[in-house]
């Protein structure tokens, strides 16, 4: 302006203005004159229906999102985290995008604090699954949530399709420490006989809940008669053998101390000794998911007699038939005891239409005997007992098929994965 005039596209003349070191005062004045003039001139520029469309393109792009996390009943460690309050036409365009990882992270992203705010910075989103769901945008993480840790979630509006901006709005979740009570037990170790073969391929341990993966063989000892740790009895992997729900591991015996003509049997001997006496330990300091350890330890003692190299031969199975029109058990009692999860699962009973009959198994004797209870009434007629080749005995032997043969031995010809068919009749 330098001292002159100079006039708006309104047509508004604002005042002439020159500035003096001896008027300290009307720098402010000038200053408020020009704001004022800025906001009359807008004001004179936006029409009553301008405003009004203004105000309406606010209130649809500022959509009142929130955040909550949902637990799964089924874990407690299984979290999802939602975003609420997109409307329904949003939520299916954002389905119908079909985005990556690495956009939906841009939208809502989740961070686990790593206990230095500094050492946090730059830290990657957390990796999960995102999906539109129950009129949410929901995130389940890839893992657990870990008590303790922080979480931090954060939505990003302004990247929200159709949104128009906003704030990020930021949640932060600590999942409680979970309780050190001591609550779980070995409820059992399979196989149940105290005289076990001197070839045993496996062990079952159950508990009474699930248990935390890692570092097992920590607290698994194999001991002798003297007590002292038997070396390297069990075949240790880094795939450790759980059931789906943690509760039953599968402890293989290292099959280079059971095979004959392999270098570890022969220079460090058997893991187990016929005519001899060994305890299976499990120490309480063994954690479960919840963080506490067990409630006390557990200690299987058993007799070892002589190796089992006998394939297994159903023809030698006793069956005794329940009768018809009502739910008594089949009962099949074994030549020998049998691997109890494999018996549970391999063989099945159908028909005279070979089709499948519903029910529940269970072993006993220890795991001589094999029980059948049907989901219904048993029918007057021929049936079936189905045997997949696979089920094994103590000492991983099959149908038609031995276990240890001996790198010497001569090899016969042996049945091949088959179902071996069983009749007999419902009275």
């Amino acid at each position: 302006m330098n001292g002159r005039e100079a006039t708006t596209s309104a047509g508004i003349r604002p005042t002439r203005f020159a500035l003096s070191k001896r008027s300290p005062f009307r720098l402010h004045a000038v200053i408020t004159r020009v704001v004022f003039a800025a906001l009359l001139l807008a004001a004179l520029l936006t029409t009553p229906g301008q405003l009004a469309a203004a105000a309406s393109a606010d209130a649809v792009s500022q959509p009142n999102f929130k955040l909550r996390w949902v637990s799964k009943a089924t874990n407690s460690g299984a979290w999802t985290l939602e975003a609420t309050g997109a409307d329904g036409k949003a939520l299916a365009g954002l389905q119908a995008a079909n985005w990556v990882e690495a956009e939906w992270q841009k939208l809502l992203a989740v961070h686990a604090e790593q206990g230095d705010p500094l050492g946090s910075i730059g830290m990657p989103s957390m990796l999960g699954t995102y999906r539109v769901r129950s009129g949410a945008i929901q995130f389940e993480p890839q893992f657990p949530l870990e008590p303790g840790v922080r979480y931090v979630a954060t939505f990003y509006p302004a990247r929200f399709p159709g949104a128009g901006g906003g704030q990020p709005i930021t949640t932060t979740f600590v999942l409680p420490r979970r309780s050190t009570i001591s609550t779980t037990v070995v409820t059992q170790i399979y196989p149940t006989s105290t005289m076990l073969p001197e070839n045993l391929l496996k062990f079952y341990i159950h508990f009474s809940a699930p248990m935390n993966r890692g570092h097992i063989y920590d607290h698994i000892h194999l001991l002798n008669s003297a007590g002292n740790d038997v070396a390297m009895p069990f075949l240790e992997i880094d795939e450790e053998l759980w059931n789906p729900d943690m509760t039953r591991l599968t402890l293989f015996i290292d099959p280079g101390r059971i095979k004959r003509g392999v270098t570890p049997l022969e220079e460090i001997g058997p893991a187990l000794e016929q005519g001899k006496q060994f305890t299976l330990t499990i120490a309480r300091e063994w954690t479960d998911a919840s963080g506490a350890p067990l409630k006390e330890n557990f200690t299987k003692r058993f007799d070892v007699g002589p190796p089992d190299r006998v394939p297994i031969d159903p023809s030698a199975w006793k069956i005794q038939p329940p009768a018809a029109g009502v739910r008594a058990p089949l009962v099949i009692t074994f030549a020998k005891p049998l691997d109890h999860a494999l018996a549970q699962r391999v063989i099945h009973v159908a028909n005279s239409d070979g089709q499948p009959v519903a029910g529940e198994c269970s072993l006993d004797d220890q795991e001589r005997r094999w029980r059948f209870t049907p989901a219904s009434p048993w029918h007057r007629g021929s049936h079936a007992v189905l045997v997949e080749s696979t089920i094994e005995d103590l000492a991983g032997n099959n149908i038609g098929k031995p276990f240890d043969v001996d790198l010497f031995e001569k090899v016969e010809p042996r049945l091949e994965h088959a179902t071996i068919r069983i009749s007999f009749e419902v009275p």
